[in-house]
């Protein structure tokens, strides 16, 4: 199974930074629109969406991702920067407000309409996100996803050697206040190694180090809540398409969390 894991997981990262590095823009909105339809595929799947309400949120979810491209097409600068505010607002809302009460709560979700702004708000903010970040740099993409894939290696590495004490047994109990620990140690490797090799000043370094630990704790909200999720529809994965990953949203649920609040932090100081 790990083995299968890590196959999977080295084909998809050599054709993440090809697309990343070599894509041109329109090719990588088109690419991102793509995984944000799979992810629509799969949430329709977990919120247990029926036939037409399955295909009306898909098709919504298009439209607001096509939207937003045109809408970047047309619109000056600010214009989008203040749409893009209000998106990444809403994702805030959500993972710094609602899902934590989510989660505290229990709260067992079924209704079609909640669920379905539940989605939009989880991958719309997601998909713009990575395009806005790549747009300033990929590397300030890549930088974000690698501190998360950190974050979930060395949770999953420390909570398999020394994972004890559960985080939170009645959502996922596989996972263990020691795999936080892990997490928030290899973030601050990751960010040890990244800002040795920055222009930052050595008074930057504290504040990088508590900001990531912040996204870690994002993280773990992220891949709580899909976790919860799932285990209300009574599935173990969100799909098949990744061999040893189970679907795209188990693959991405901490990227959910983390990447839309990243681009709104990058956005609000040009915010006039």
């Amino acid at each position: 199974m790990l083995k299968e894991r890590v196959i999977t997981a080295s084909i998809l990262l050599v054709l993440f930074l090809l697309a990343l590095f070599f894509l041109p823009d329109a090719g990588w909105a088109v690419l991102v629109i793509v995984m944000v339809m799979q992810g629509a595929s799969e949430w329709s799947r977990l919120a247990k969406f029926g036939g037409n309400n399955a295909n009306l949120f898909w098709w919504l979810a298009l439209v607001m991702m096509l939207g937003l491209v045109w809408f970047d097409s047309y619109y000056t600068p600010e214009q989008q920067t203040l749409l893009h505010v209000l998106v990444y607002a809403l994702s805030a809302v959500l993972w710094l407000a609602v899902v934590p009460t989510w989660l505290m709560v229990g709260w067992k979700v079924e209704r079609p309409v909640l669920m379905a702004l539940v989605g939009w708000t989880v991958l719309i903010p997601t998909g713009l996100a990575m395009m806005d970040l790549r747009g300033d740099h990929p590397m300030w993409l890549l930088g974000m996803m690698g501190l998360v894939w950190m974050a979930d290696i060395a949770a999953y590495f420390a909570g398999r050697k020394f994972g004890k004490n559960k985080l939170a047994p009645s959502i996922s109990p596989g996972k263990t206040w020691e795999g936080v620990a892990g997490a928030i140690l290899g973030v601050a490797a990751y960010v040890l190694v990244a800002w040795s090799f920055s222009e930052f000043s050595y008074k930057l370094l504290p504040v990088l180090l508590v900001a990531s630990w912040c996204w870690v704790g994002l993280a773990v909200f992220g891949d709580l809540f899909e976790s919860a999720i799932k285990r209300q529809a009574g599935v173990k994965d969100s799909g098949a398409l990744l061999p040893g990953h189970g679907g795209l949203l188990d693959r991405i649920d901490a990227l959910t969390s983390t990447l839309p609040l990243a681009a709104l932090a990058l956005l609000l100081p040009h915010l006039s």
